[in-house]
């Protein structure tokens, strides 16, 4: 049955972002040019050019650095832990002040819809600024002994899927702690990084305190190298968090790793079908699959799995793709061309392979990264969609027989980040989730963030945990 209502478009209005024709890195509290060829970043949506960035070379490298010690010595680790909170709160009030800005910005800059951005990623962001604002006076009693010390300069690297989200998770630990900053936001989404550094002077942070340097991989490389810091965070692909381990390995700096995952979403008969729907698609199509804990392998009890499919294709169709600053648009656009070529291949693989393709019938546009949401069944555990992160709006679809084999598929492969369970059994649960080898389980849910709960995985997911009060331990001597 069609609806009687016809669409109309809900935009957001660009001009909110602000947009500038060139961007500076920030570096001892003042925005300079960088010795790199600069870099321009576009929207993915469109394929148009947004802003010139300027890129960091090995010397503006040392000068973070050098900026970050220099604040770090002088100014932040002296400071009580009260007056840092001041900072934080600050912070985390203009980013709230700034929120729509920022929202319409990462949303150009990333290809995310503005709704999520608005919604999950600016709110969120503020959150961690908040609660982590209020740990920095109260570090003696977060469990890891009296007067623990900062540890001095942090080197962070964040990856472009969530860039304000990923900066916030780094940073506000990293400043109630003590610890002053030099973060890499990605090459293909600085914007907001840039911005941020803007809220950081309004705040009137000491200068170095934080410091932003942009550019490409060999400009994450250099900072993770360097010999003045004495902290690494990484968030990003596995491949180059194994370059880190081997770079930072015999330094004696603190490392912490937060990596791909390919997370099983576990749907036993006993489960509620059209709230489980509704999480497998927050699951695998929020923003865009572009998520490291992303439900991609979907696991259904046999006994139910046709009528799950059924469901799940239906509500599939519903999902509007297209233009990221429509209100109305569920699936943005892909970060990339480079990323979107990642997710054909995989895709059409899969259906080499013999899974059997299923794509929703929605229009795409003429211009963009965009891929419509698609769902492989028949798939089989040797099959590369099921094995590899496809980072992307791509479900496959495996069926088991007991909850036994449920697990033992879940388990079999080398991630270990984050996994879903659904049923009504609460004992199921629990059984479930002390059996996954994942460093986060959701019960009935998923994709569910909250500063006050710490995230992270094992194995060739990461180790490390950000959020909560283990959290704080990564960027303290204990």
């Amino acid at each position: 049955m069609t609806s009687p209502w016809e669409y109309a478009p809900a935009l957001e209005s660009r001009e909110l972002a602000d947009l500038k024709p060139n961007y500076r890195m920030f570096v001892g509290g003042e925005f300079v040019d960088g010795g790199g060829q600069p870099i321009k970043t576009i929207n993915p949506a469109t394929e148009e050019i947004l802003a010139e960035v300027a890129s960091a070379d090995t010397g503006d490298v040392d000068r973070a650095v050098a900026a970050a010690r220099r604040a770090y010595d002088e100014v932040w680790s002296k400071l009580p832990g009260k007056e840092r909170a001041k900072y934080l709160f600050r912070i985390a009030r203009l980013i709230q002040e700034r929120s729509r800005e920022l929202a319409v910005l990462e949303t150009l800059d990333n290809g995310k819809p503005i709704k999520e951005a608005r919604d999950v990623d600016v709110p969120t962001a503020a959150a961690h600024f908040f609660h982590h604002a209020g740990w920095a006076d109260k570090l003696d009693y977060a469990g890891f002994g009296p007067n623990p010390k900062s540890l001095g300069v942090a080197a962070q690297v964040i990856p472009w899927n969530f860039p304000l989200l990923m900066l916030a998770w780094k940073i506000a630990p990293a400043l109630a702690c003590g610890n002053t900053v030099v973060l890499k936001p990605a090459e293909t989404t600085p914007l907001s990084a840039l911005v941020f550094a803007d809220i950081c002077a309004q705040a009137g942070l000491p200068a170095g305190v934080v410091n932003i340097v942009s550019g490409a991989g060999d400009v994450g490389a250099a900072l993770v190298g360097h010999p003045g810091a004495d902290k690494v965070a990484f968030t990003g692909s596995t491949e180059v968090g194994k370059q880190i381990q081997r770079t930072v390995a015999g330094s004696g700096k603190k490392l912490t790793l937060e990596l791909g995952g390919k997370a099983a979403n576990i749907v036993f008969d006993d489960a509620p079908l059209d709230q489980t729907v509704e999480g497998i698609v927050n699951g695998i199509f929020f923003n865009q699959g572009q998520v490291c804990c992303a439900g991609s392998r979907l696991l259904v009890q046999e006994s139910v799995a046709e009528e799950l499919l059924e469901k799940l294709r239906a509500r599939v169709s519903t999902l509007r793709v297209g233009d990221p600053l429509d209100k109305n648009t569920d699936v943005g656009a892909i970060n990339s061309a480079e990323q979107l070529t990642k997710i054909t291949e995989l895709a059409d693989g899969a259906a080499a392979e013999g899974a059997e393709r299923w794509s929703s019938p929605c229009e795409l546009p003429e211009r963009g990264f965009f891929f419509a949401p698609t769902v492989f069944s028949e798939v089989h555990q040797s099959m590369r969609i099921a094995r590899e992160e496809i980072f992307g709006p791509v479900l496959s679809v495996l069926t088991f027989r007991t909850p036994d084999e449920a697990i033992a598929k879940a388990n079999n492969t080398p991630y270990g980040l984050s996994a879903g369970v659904w049923s009504e059994k609460g004992s199921r649960i629990l059984w479930a989730a002390q059996k996954l080898r994942a460093g986060v389980v959701w019960a009935n849910t998923f994709n569910r963030f909250d500063p006050t709960a710490p995230f992270g995985g094992y194995r060739e997911s990461g180790f490390g945990r950000e959020g909560g009060r283990a959290g704080l331990e990564a960027y303290l001597d204990v």
